[in-house]
């Protein structure tokens, strides 16, 4: 895998930036956490990464995949694994179906189903294909919304508060499980939180969006 690096990256509403030029990396399999108060653009530099971003936000700034520039690149063709607070799953598909939209193309119809319930044996959820995810607790939707990401193979991980809405028990076993799986598929992972929990777990850099005046430490 190679880093996710931002390079003088602004983004501005009606002509105001909402923090100073961002610089980083993001090396494989580490993940920097992003902080910083509502209205700082934490979730608008997701999107501005994803390619979605809202046309009232506008952007400058380079961001790369190794040495390949994304903005050149439409969404679809990023690569990248987004991840909300809420799990987003389709709820006219069951558990499998929801995994197998996510599945990256190409293998036969049995092939692609055994790689559906391997996967979900591997999170605890063995058995789980048939369900409707209206049956499915929240840490358990957590997991199968995650396993949706990773089987379509992205490039990077972009976190927007993804274990706010889940309880302490949930949110403890699912944040660790993110975090295993992006430093064992060695993703370099970007983390919007406000949670201090999720950044002491997540141990790597910490960026704060306060304003203009905003201001990186490791």
């Amino acid at each position: 895998m190679k880093p996710l690096q931002l390079d003088k990256v602004v983004l501005s509403v009606d002509g105001a930036a909402l923090f100073e030029p961002l610089s980083f990396s993001v090396l494989p399999g580490t993940v920097t956490s992003l902080l910083g108060p509502s209205g700082s653009g934490k979730s608008s530099l997701l999107a501005y990464l994803c390619g979605i971003l809202p046309p009232a936000i506008t952007a400058s700034g380079a961001i790369r995949i190794g040495d390949e520039n994304l903005g050149r690149l439409p969404t679809e063709k990023r690569r990248l694994g987004l991840l909300f607070q809420d799990p987003l799953l389709f709820p006219h598909l069951d558990v499998a179906g929801n995994l197998l939209f996510g599945l990256s193309r190409g293998g036969s119809r049995a092939e692609r189903r055994r790689r559906v319930d391997e996967a979900l044996a591997s999170v605890g959820l063995g058995g789980f294909a048939d369900r409707d995810p209206a049956t499915l607790s929240g840490g358990q939707q957590a997991r199968v919304a995650l396993l949706r990401v990773l089987l379509a193979e992205p490039r990077a991980l972009l976190l927007d508060e993804p274990f706010s809405s889940l309880d302490d028990d949930n949110r403890e076993r699912v944040r660790k499980l993110v975090f295993d799986e992006a430093h064992r598929r060695e993703l370099p992972t970007l983390l919007v939180t406000h949670d201090e929990q999720d950044v002491v777990a997540a141990g790597g850099a910490v960026i704060n969006l306060s304003g203009p005046n905003a201001d990186k430490k490791e």
